[in-house]
Parts: C-alpha cells; structure tokens; sequence
C-alpha cells in the first residue's frame, strides 16, 4: 500500500482526461464505533469504519494511486472540480450505504455459505457427493455446522472442465434444492444457464449464483427478475474450458470492479435492486496468482459498487502454489487465512467448503471485531 502523502499534486489531469475513472479503496480499517478526531464515515454499515482511503485515478495508459484522509480528498475533489466531487460522492455513497439482509441473512453476519457439490468431476470432493442422497446428507452436515445458506451446484467450474447439458444439471441438483428448500433452508443454486435457474428457483431456490455475471445465457437476467429473486455476480476472464490460457489484466483489481460496475448497473436496469445483488470477483476464474492476491488486497474496493461483496477462495490452487504443493482437502488452513482477511475488509458473505472450521473461526474473528 503507498505510504499516506498529501493529494495537492496528485493527479492534475483527472479534470481533463475525458476517460478518467476514481475508485476509492478504504484503508486502515476501524472499528464502527471508533471515536477519533478525523472524519470517520460506516463502512457498508457493517461493524467498521474508515477515516483512509487510497484513491485510484485511471485513464488512458496510466493509473495513479494516493492514500489520504477523507478531509484531504474531499478538497483534492473541489480543487478538481464539479465531475471530480460528483464521482467522489458516489463512491463514498456506495462505500457507505447499509447493506440490507441478503436472501433472508443478515449482512453484517458474516455469513457462510457451504458449498454442495453434486458433481462427479469438482477439483475438491469430485464425486463424493454426486448421489443425491449423499449430496442431502452433506448438506445436512453443512447447515448443522453452521451454514447459514447452501449453495448447490451440478456442473463443474474447475480449470478446462466440460460443460454439463442443462437437463443433466437439472437430474443432478433439483433433486437436492427440492429438499432443503421444503426443511426452510436458504438454498442457492450454483448455475450459468438461464433453464436451469429457473426450475431451481420453481424448486424453492432462494438465490441464483452465477459465475458469469448473467452474461454467459441470455435469458439470465430475465429469469432472476421476474422471480425477484437475490443473485450473486462472479467475474470470469473467459469460460471453464479457456479461462487459464493466458489470463490478462492492465489492473486485475480495476478490470474486475469496472467489468462488475457493469453488470449490477445491466441488473439494476433490468429490475433487479441493488439490494438483491451480491458481487464476487472470482478470485481463481482467469486469474494467475498475482492477479488473485491482488484482488484479494483490494476486498474493500467492492464495496464501492454498493451491493454485498462475496468471496469464494476455499481450497483453491493459488493456495498450495503459495504453501507445499498441498492437494485440495488439506488447504483449509490457507482458505481460513485469505477469508478472515476477506472478513477484515468487510466482506459479508464466504462460500467455502468446510464449515466447521470456518464457523469456530468466525467466533473467535466475532470476539475480536465485536459487532455494534
């Protein structure tokens, strides 16, 4: 992170550059309740705060970065100009608007959502799950561990994975949905057609969780708003099959949150509410390592797209890359560390495997960062 400087030269151009974009990442984040002499605004109206924000200038070739305190930037901003304190104000309303309960969970939880994988080729637990009745049984665990949603999926994502027929996904995963949708479970179906999301929902799927931003099926976004149902937005370079030729960014963190602004702004145009929108940069999707940590880095900068941020990195292969080469099942130690940082910049949802390591974590994360 650049050391704190004073924004007086920073970025003469941004009033004249017609293509200009500013992003506001909070740094050094506080807790909401703190009591200092600099201004000090909510962070997503969860349990912090920031009174530091690294401010991101991009335009044509070039991007500039300074980290100041919001009094210094908001007169950086009117030294700028009008369009310089327009832009500020909307970053600092999207950073700071409360975030509502997503599909029946409180936001400010954290919450876990456990991942139920009835797929016979997922790069965690291919296969162990493909039975129905054992996907059920899993799933049972999960909730009884902690879980406050289950995000059910058929078809594998995992690097150069074969796409599923959307009448194989639907034999796999309704089956599934059907049950803990009738026990009043919060179910998530974990799907990119637009067939398969609605009979999920039809099922008593509560949430759609799209790894392509409901880009990749065209009658996506209409399914998820005439249900008025809550979605999760991933971002993904490419598809299963491609997205690890090659992967490239100008900035990961940026590309991400621009690619991302799009696609909550096609929803909300569409009839979908901000308020009924989660956004996962999805860390691992046609990303290298360097771009995943530096997305991770950045967690808080997606709070500036006003929606609830979702982070998914449980047993990924960055993770052993990072460490001694471990297989999936023995990542959980290095998934508990990128997501208690991910916590730690006001993240509201987690989607991981292993439930009940993430659950005894976040109670001592809770004692530590106590809400309210």
């Amino acid at each position: 992170m650049p050391a704190p400087q004073p924004l007086a030269a920073f970025c003469p151009w941004i009033a004249t550059e017609p293509q200009a974009r500013l992003y506001l990442r909070p740094v050094g984040l506080l807790p909401a309740a703190a009591r200092v002499e600099a201004p000090v605004l909510p962070l997503a109206g969860g349990r912090f705060a920031f009174a530091l924000v690294e401010v991101i200038v991009r335009g044509r070739g070039r991007i500039e970065r300074a980290v100041a305190p919001l009094s210094e930037v908001m007169g950086w901003g009117r030294e700028r100009g009008a369009a310089v304190v327009d832009a500020i104000d909307r970053r600092l309303a999207a950073l700071t608007r409360p975030r509502p309960p997503f599909a029946g969970v409180a936001a400010g939880g954290p919450a876990i959502m456990g991942i139920v994988n009835v797929t016979p080729d997922s790069f965690s637990d291919g296969g162990d799950f493909f039975d129905p009745a054992h996907a059920i049984a899993h799933g049972q665990a999960l909730l009884d561990a902690g879980a406050e949603i289950l995000d059910v999926g058929g078809e594998s994502t995992r690097p150069g994975a074969t796409p599923v027929a959307p009448e194989e996904e639907e034999a796999r995963i309704l089956p599934v949905i059907r049950h803990f949708a009738a026990a009043g479970a919060a179910v998530s179906v974990d799907t990119r057609h637009a067939r398969v999301m609605a009979a999920a929902l039809a099922a008593g799927a509560r949430v759609v969780n799209d790894i392509s931003g409901l880009a990749g099926d065209p009658g996506s976004l209409a399914v998820v708003a005439d249900a008025a149902a809550p979605v999760v937005l991933m971002h993904m370079q490419g598809d299963p099959r491609t997205m690890q030729k090659n992967p490239t960014y100008e900035d990961a963190a940026l590309d991400v949150f621009d690619w991302l602004e799009a696609r909550v702004e096609a929803c909300v145009a569409a009839g979908v509410p901000r308020d009924r929108i989660a956004v996962d940069p999805g860390v691992g999707f046609g990303k290298t390592l360097e771009h995943n940590m530096h997305i991770l880095r950045h967690t808080a900068l997606y709070h500036g797209l006003g929606c609830a941020v979702l982070i998914g990195v449980s047993r990924k292969g960055f993770i052993a890359t990072l460490s001694r080469g471990e297989p999936a099942k023995e990542r959980v130690p290095g998934s508990l560390a990128i997501g208690l940082e991910c916590w730690s910049q006001g993240a509201q949802i987690l989607r991981v495997h292993d439930v009940a390591e993430t659950y005894q974590a976040r109670a001592l994360w809770d004692a530590l960062h106590p809400a309210g």
